[in-house]
């Protein structure tokens, strides 16, 4: 079908580790690899944001609902690294947080703030129902406002903020440092381009980790293949790659940043070894 996103994801897998070999230029497990940077206007409020599922944002008339989970113990003068987590097509935020961030909240060791949306209902020639669809740039908007509230009140490491997330929440997490110039790094599962409209604002080199099963006939492997191809070029990539775990990832080679495209036996689903490869990825920074 080579369409839009699809169905439930199931991230909250734990997948079986990453086999031992360094990948991505570094490596770093359970959250404490990555030196601090600048922190956001709410380090040390008195006030801080809590953990809750129903934010809103008023975007354009239309009101949004999002999520946010603070760790236990939060520290408001330590500066935590800041994921957004997006949902596939017919999802919602609140799916996502039932499984647990994509199954990253229970590797994080309460080191991580966490973030997720819901869509709005929306369809193209391919697929119809609940996802990032930007009608207006209004997905777009929602992410700078949650961006705006989150850093005003939680204490955010400015160089640590990251995205992922499966089907259409690949494609979010593929279209985000396009729009914004705040993202460390991305780690898209099974997403595509052409679905989410955005204007390329930003082109400096972002490390990926992208994920892609190899027979996804819903959205096309050569599809998402062809974004992440986008950062292979934004990245300053050659063509040779060097094979990293898991097993079926590789790292492109002279890329200025890390640059990895995993590519796994299966269709349009997640991968048990997601979670665990992202969050080794994003802990290095």
């Amino acid at each position: 079908m080579g369409g839009a996103a699809a169905g439930s994801s199931t991230g909250g897998n734990g997948g079986s580790g990453m086999g031992g070999s360094a990948m991505a230029g570094g490596g770093g497990g359970g959250g404490t690899s990555g030196a601090s940077g600048k922190g956001s206007p709410g380090c040390s409020s008195a006030d801080p944001l809590k953990t809750g599922n129903n934010f809103t944002e008023n975007i354009d008339g239309t009101m949004r609902k999002w999520m946010l989970d603070v760790p236990s113990g939060y520290d408001a003068n330590k500066p935590y690294r800041l994921i957004f987590v997006w949902h596939p097509l017919g999802g919602s935020g609140s799916q996502v947080v039932s499984g647990g961030f994509n199954g990253l909240k229970s590797l994080s060791n309460s080191t991580t703030i966490f973030a997720t949306a819901d869509g709005l209902n929306g369809s193209n020639a391919e697929a119809s129902g609940t996802g990032y669809w930007n009608a207006n740039g209004g997905d777009m908007k929602l992410v700078k406002a949650m961006l705006d509230k989150i850093n005003a009140g939680l204490c955010i490491d400015q160089d640590r903020i990251f995205a992922t997330g499966f089907s259409f929440g690949g494609m979010m997490s593929y279209t985000l440092p396009f729009e914004f110039d705040v993202f460390r790094a991305v780690a898209p599962c099974s997403g595509k381009t052409g679905v989410i409209p955005y204007e390329a604002k930003f082109s400096r080199p972002v490390p990926i980790m992208a994920f892609h099963g190899d027979a996804d006939t819903f959205v096309a492997t050569a599809l998402g293949k062809e974004f992440f191809d986008k950062y292979a070029a934004r990245n300053k990539c050659g063509t040779q790659t060097q094979p990293v775990m898991p097993n079926g990832c590789v790292q492109y080679q002279g890329c200025e940043v890390p640059t990895i495209w995993c590519l796994f036996p299966g269709g349009h689903t997640t991968w048990s070894e997601e979670p665990q490869a992202i969050w080794k990825f994003f802990s290095q920074f």
